[in-house]
């Protein structure tokens, strides 16, 4: 699967722009401010139906317009799938696939695989644990749509059930049978939400270490692990044991949606204890295991983003990482840098199949 043809309409800070791209490496060059991750984000929109780094849709679309367009055309399977993405002030998103438009966004999600790695993923390491489960949840969700749906479902069971709670203290009231409802339902969707991270987690943890020593050639000890209270005692327990602590902060205080990722390095939390290189090493080795897991379970080949890969690394490991990537495992690729001779010295010497778009 690759991207052919990219369209964008006041997308961000970019008018009007189209391209027609090489089927392996496709590098984006220009100083900073002038939209090269603006273009990696539409192309992540069409495979996720909203941006990589703003939730807010409406303030994708470039200043002092009302609407924005992001439309490419894919080869998948052989055929030609061409998706649209519109949207305009004040009015509800519109996604087509083949001028057919989606009932439910959640439909399109996992049918073009995405893999982005940008200096932004830091967050996976500095913040809270939602946007570790936010991480979590968009893989599994892109090749099990199950999962996906549980997870819709469970969300909205759960602010139902922190609603009633505030109904309950409003009203200095309580009501057992109602919330007993909402437990059964968080119960058996926790359950099965967290025995897919479980195993999604086991699976992905040799690919990752070995991704993580084939970039450093370091032999330093690192780990991957998922923390969940779940592990401990089912969920129904859970919610029962927390029922005064519930009823007295109004919210649901144990769950599924409390779990966790730990990153450690020789044992220490990496955030702490880890070079701004190991950190963004530790990442990029995530999103490769990421790659590859996507690759076996989707059967087909996900798009690779590299945004501003020389960020915190140097010309020789950034070559390491290309080489890494540049083989028919691996398939179509998209780079951001500031310096075009930079990314052109590293990207010649590995593949002449490119092309260089540079944005002024």
């Amino acid at each position: 699967m690759y991207l052919k043809e990219l369209n964008l309409v006041n997308f961000k800070n970019l008018e009007a722009e189209s391209f027609v791209f090489s089927n392996e490496i496709n590098c984006f060059v220009g100083m900073n401010g002038k939209g090269k991750t603006n273009v990696l984000d539409a192309i992540y929109y069409l495979s996720f139906t909203k941006s990589y780094f703003n939730s807010i849709d409406g303030q994708n679309i470039k200043h002092g317009q009302t609407f924005t367009i992001i439309e490419g055309e894919f080869m998948k399977d052989d055929r030609y799938e061409k998706i649209f993405c519109g949207l305009q002030k004040g009015k509800k998103k519109v996604i087509k696939r083949n001028n057919k438009i989606y009932k439910k966004l959640q439909d399109h999600i996992g049918e073009f695989p995405l893999v982005i790695i940008s200096p932004s993923d830091r967050n996976l390491i500095t913040e809270g644990s939602e946007v570790r489960r936010k991480f979590l949840d968009g893989v599994i969700s892109q090749f099990d749509p199950t999962y996906l749906s549980d997870l819709l479902r469970y969300n909205k069971q759960l602010i139902q059930r922190n609603a009633l709670l505030k109904y309950f203290n409003v009203n200095n009231t309580w009501d057992e049978k109602s919330l007993l409802v909402y437990d059964e339902l968080l119960s058996n969707l926790g359950q099965s939400i967290h025995s897919k991270r479980k195993d999604f987690l086991e699976n992905l943890l040799p690919t990752f270490i070995e991704r993580y020593n084939s970039i450093s050639e370091n032999n330093e000890n690192i780990s991957l692990e998922y923390e969940s209270m779940l592990d401990i005692k089912p969920m129904m327990e859970l919610l029962m044991e927390s029922r005064a602590k519930d009823k007295a902060v109004q919210y649901t205080s144990l769950g599924i949606h409390k779990d966790d990722l730990i990153f450690n390095i020789e044992g220490y939390p990496i955030k702490k204890f880890g070079s701004q290189g190991q950190q963004k090493t530790f990442l990029i080795a995530l999103k490769l295991a990421q790659f590859q897991f996507l690759k076996i379970h989707k059967k087909t080949t996900p798009i690779l983003l590299l945004d501003d890969i020389f960020d915190k690394l140097d010309e020789k490991r950034v070559e390491q990482i290309v080489r890494l990537v540049n083989n028919k495992y691996f398939g179509q690729i998209f780079i951001t840098d500031t310096h075009a001779d930079r990314t052109e010295n590293i990207v010649k010497k590995i593949n002449n199949n490119y092309k260089m778009f540079k944005l002024n």
